[in-house]
């Protein structure tokens, strides 16, 4: 990068985007992580939850597989992200997008992604269960990397 496209890279303030679900366990999270690590340099990415229902242990597990840790990540509520101004809210989940809380001056975006753990909760297999994290956890994947045609002024 030159110095003049560094400068003006750093003149341009990140977008903060919120990734919102409604436990802030599973899809938001990876969302956060993805968004984070392929695009931590234009973006503050954040996720949270209508409700706060922690980590989900298969969500961490992965995620870890494609080489993005968010084992530190912890499970907040849109109330713990109050002082964050938001510009643009991602719905990952048709529940946070009907109950969304107002967001002064951010846009929110509704991007649906199936629920792993209600897919899979009937599942007894491991390696089944992962096989559905694995593409949801890809399908978020794909749409971070196209993220900024969702966010760009308009």
């Amino acid at each position: 990068m030159t110095d003049a496209a560094h400068l003006q890279r750093k003149a341009v303030p990140k977008k903060n985007i919120l990734f919102l679900c409604t436990g802030n366990s599973c899809r938001s999270q990876m969302a956060e992580g993805w968004a984070r690590h392929l695009k931590g340099e234009e973006f503050s990415a954040y996720s949270a939850g209508t409700r706060a229902n922690g980590l989900n242990p298969f969500a961490v597990k992965v995620m870890r597989e494609a080489g993005v840790d968010i084992s530190g990540h912890e499970s907040n509520t849109t109330e713990q992200l109050s002082d964050v101004r938001m510009d643009v809210v991602f719905t990952v989940c048709s529940d946070a997008h009907e109950n969304c809380p107002y967001f002064p001056g951010g846009r929110i975006i509704h991007v649906g992604f199936d629920d792993p753990p209600r897919l899979t909760a009937d599942i007894a297999d491991e390696e089944e269960k992962l096989a559905v994290y694995r593409r949801v956890r890809d399908e978020i994947r794909d749409f971070v990397e196209r993220i900024e045609s969702y966010v760009e002024d308009r």
